[in-house]
């Protein structure tokens, strides 16, 4: 079969970029959204305003640190950490990124099936080999067959998420630090992805501690509330985190998002109450929903959890015209009849409660 040619203007651009889709989301505006796992509290109002009074103050024609050192620094005392391997980007999705582009280019990526989509999107648009080892039917980590992979294929980047997206599963931190041991014996550089770990309850700091090869990976757009100001890190050790800074662009957090969480790391707080009220809202809709005839909620350690249904695209709709938007997931393994549900607020939980028990 002969190709159809490349236009003139599209000759040039690579085809991994060409052939990749684009992340997959379409913004749909009705009055509930728990369609991407946000904290569905604002940030306090009175934090808001004291952002605004020192953003107002500070010179707008100047450029910001050149790599955050401010915000690295307050981040270090936040963590416990040393602020020289803290690096920071507007978003984790962009130190995937650039993690593939450190140690996943020419080389492997290492996954769970099902895992957070930027993972396998990254891999494709720079070429890295991604390896796809499938959960366990209970969405818990392979452990023997993750090993034997590690063994098997030319290290790169082995990324696994703790409580895994998109099943909000905590695993056993055994299985984890086995994972780490294998993975450092063979040369990989480790991700633990701890988007969601305040819900948890989960902390694998000492554990990356421990090991040179391992970073964790954190986010202000989930428990912090400020998905709209974009802001990721990792804490590392000393040789990933100076490597890392090399990909990262210079000036690449603006003052705004310094502002911002120079504010929210004075009182994190706020934080925890949050967490709190998200858990008891998390275990209060589980319940709600455990007696369903035909839905089953199962049980997460984030901020959401998955409703497997017998028909996804159904009870999407049905949500949806009950004004609330949900995330299938029933094309990914393991995941058939699957909606990706956030936690809302009692409110919205009240009538997402209310519409699932009408599937019936």
């Amino acid at each position: 079969m002969t190709s159809t040619p490349l236009s003139q203007e599209t000759r040039g651009i690579r085809a991994a970029v060409r052939k990749v889709s684009a992340y997959p989301f379409t913004p749909i505006d009705v009055p509930i959204k728990l369609d991407q796992n946000e904290n569905p509290y604002d940030f306090p109002a009175e934090l808001k305003a004291e952002a605004a009074r020192r953003m107002l103050e500070r010179p707008w024609n100047r450029y910001p640190d050149l790599h955050a050192d401010k915000l690295r620094e307050a981040l270090a005392r936040y963590e416990d950490w040393d602020a020289g391997s803290i690096v920071v980007t507007p978003g984790s999705n962009v130190l995937i990124k650039i993690l593939t582009e450190l140690a996943g280019i020419n080389q492997t990526m290492l996954v769970t099936k099902p895992t957070f989509s930027v993972y396998t999107l990254e891999a494709s648009l720079l070429d890295a080999k991604l390896v796809e080892v499938p959960l366990n039917p209970d969405f818990s980590l392979p452990v023997a067959e993750l090993k034997a992979a590690l063994e098997r294929e030319a290290p790169g980047v082995f990324a696994i998420a703790e409580p895994h997206a998109p099943t909000g599963h905590a695993d056993r931190p055994e299985d984890v630090q086995e994972l780490m041991r294998h993975a450092e014996q063979y040369g990989w550089v480790t991700v633990l992805d701890e988007a969601y770990y305040q819900y948890s309850g989960t902390d694998y700091r000492d554990l990356v501690r421990a090991h040179p090869n391992a970073l964790s990976l954190r986010t202000f757009s989930k428990a912090w509330g400020l998905a709209g100001v974009r802001l990721g890190y990792i804490l590392a050790g000393q040789e990933i985190a100076h490597n890392l800074q090399k990909l990262v662009s210079a000036f690449n957090v603006n003052i705004l998002t310094e502002t911002v969480l120079e504010v929210a790391l004075e009182h994190p707080e706020y934080v925890q109450r949050i967490v709190q009220e998200t858990v008891r809202e998390r275990e209060r809709v589980f319940a709600a929903l455990q007696d369903h005839p035909t839905c089953q909620a199962l049980p997460s350690q984030a901020n959401y959890f998955l409703l497997r249904t017998p028909d996804a695209q159904a009870a999407y709709r049905h949500l949806l015209s009950r004004g609330i938007v949900t995330r299938p997931q029933d094309g990914q393994y393991l995941l058939k009849g699957c909606l990706r549900v956030a936690i809302g607020t009692p409110g919205e939980n009240d009538t997402l409660i209310a519409a699932v028990n009408e599937l019936k």
